[in-house]
């Protein structure tokens, strides 16, 4: 198991610590040694051996933990946000570091974060919990792009939801009527019958305000430009939509990339297959 806090002897060296599980199989010290050099090897960390915790940075640390938990070979390890106390650059290159060499080893890896980031990159499968129950269980593409409740939709990944009521289902599409305003076209996901409440799902990067790149069969409508967010590689624009003033797009920063002004009036669309007709919790 791999603890937030780390949990390594202060007392001990770093060698010391990776040693310590085997010794208490009764393994002998010759196999001892060499298990603990591979293992120190795997997370990069070979010539920290003789190093004491209070020694290392806090990345450094991380790995020790990591390694001491793969010393004995574990075929199942428990992580507990091991990540937590990092800072964002290092955390997010240990992420790819504990990826790497869990399928190097083809070791099972249950991963316990409140990071949905981090549980969409490292993961083969997620299992998103709210109060005790699993709410989904599926690979990250499938849970961000296609949610099976509005819970799941919210939590994972930034999203815009547009309130309406179902007022037909034909032919595998819903026709909402929006609470702000307009009709739009969506794909029940959770509901059954018109007359029902339902919270609209769409991804922020699925939302398009380009004429000439919307796709055929888009659906329109119009918004107002609240608020532009530079963020370096994206832009991130706030608008309001049908009563939503929270309504999200994401935009790469490329040289042709409008930067959109507060006040202006646009026109967005997306694919009705990329909206989702959710419950209304």
């Amino acid at each position: 198991m791999v603890f937030q806090n780390y949990a390594l002897f202060p007392h001990m060296t770093v060698a010391e610590n990776l040693s310590f599980p085997l010794e208490v199989r009764k393994m002998a010290k010759p196999e001892r040694e060499q298990k603990v050099k591979r293992a120190l090897d795997m997370v990069q960390m070979g010539p920290f051996g003789g190093r004491r915790p209070s020694q290392l940075s806090g990345g450094q640390q991380q790995r020790i933990a990591l390694a001491r938990a793969l010393v004995f070979e574990a075929e199942l390890v428990l992580m507990d946000e091991p990540l937590g106390a990092l800072d964002k650059q290092l955390r997010e290159h240990m992420q790819f570091e504990i990826k790497r060499i869990a399928d190097n080893l083809g070791i099972t890896v249950v991963y316990v974060t409140h990071d949905q980031t981090e549980a969409l990159t490292m993961s083969d499968r997620v299992a998103v919990f709210n109060d005790g129950r699993i709410q989904q269980l599926a690979p990250p593409d499938k849970l961000y792009e296609e949610p099976e409740n509005s819970f799941v939709a919210q939590f994972i990944g930034e999203n815009n939801t547009l309130q309406g009521v179902v007022k037909e289902i034909k032919d595998g599409t819903a026709l909402v009527q929006l609470d702000g305003g307009g009709l739009i076209d969506a794909k029940p996901v959770n509901v059954s019958k018109p007359g029902e409440r339902t919270l609209v799902s769409i991804r922020p990067e699925r939302v398009e305000f380009n004429k000439d790149r919307l796709r055929p069969g888009a659906h329109t409508l119009q918004a107002e430009v609240m608020e532009f967010i530079y963020m370096g590689d994206i832009f991130r624009t706030r608008l309001k939509v049908a009563g939503n003033e929270d309504f999200i797009i994401k935009t790469r920063n490329a040289p042709d990339q409008v930067r959109l002004q507060p006040g202006t009036q646009i026109e967005i669309g997306w694919l009705p297959e990329d909206c989702r007709a959710l419950d209304a919790a």
